[in-house]
């Protein structure tokens, strides 16, 4: 059956490890757009992270024989408007790098007390087949962003977000305790069980 095959439609290799971990066990092939490259890109354009999550599940809906998941997320920064949103990864340029990023990020809100540095994780993830939209999926966490980064794991702002409940940055948190509170992790948490449900039908 098509459907027990499930592109990832992402190349980053830190969220491609995360989501096969949140959907361990459903009984799914799991491939990403990395063992894909015939499948081609599409322009991230749209304006919030619905949109991109969507334009992306339906374009490669059409191209791939099973189930499309595509999300897109980012960090929003409450004194920056809802900056760097969606263009979280690529907010220092063309050729942005995580490294890059935060350090822009950091110069943005340099002097600026913790009451002023809160922010939001937010991730839009939709699922799609033959070019329909099956259902979209959404979490987000809040947080502080800190003025140093801190903590090896994870990726993206990780070092930077730092999570009261647990007194840590994300990247300070091991996979399990980071996927167990982030906004992607609330988002596939939903997925995956939309995915255990459709598959007793």
């Amino acid at each position: 059956m098509t459907e027990k095959k499930l592109l990832l439609a992402t190349t980053n290799q830190g969220k491609i490890k995360e989501i096969k971990k949140m959907l361990k066990g459903l009984g799914l092939r799991i491939e990403s757009l990395a063992e894909h490259p015939e499948l081609g890109t599409v322009q991230e354009t749209g304006r919030t992270f619905a949109e991109n999550s969507r334009k992306k599940s339906l374009f490669y809906s059409l191209k791939y024989p099973g189930l499309v998941l595509a999300e897109d997320s980012g960090l929003e920064v409450e004194a920056l408007y809802g900056k760097p949103g969606v263009f979280s990864a690529r907010f220092s340029g063309p050729k942005s790098t995580d490294e890059k990023n935060i350090k822009k990020l950091l110069s943005l809100l340099a002097g600026l007390p913790p009451k002023k540095r809160r922010a939001q994780f937010v991730c839009v993830a939709s699922l799609a087949k033959n070019g329909k939209i099956i259902r979209q999926f959404r979490g987000k966490v809040r947080g502080i962003i800190l003025s140093l980064p801190k903590g090896k794991n994870g990726f993206g702002y990780d070092p930077i977000f730092y999570y009261p409940r647990f007194r840590r940055t994300f990247a300070q948190l091991t996979p399990s305790e980071k996927n167990s509170v982030s906004h992607r992790g609330k988002a596939f948490k939903k997925l995956r069980q939309f995915l255990e449900t459709r598959s007793r039908r």
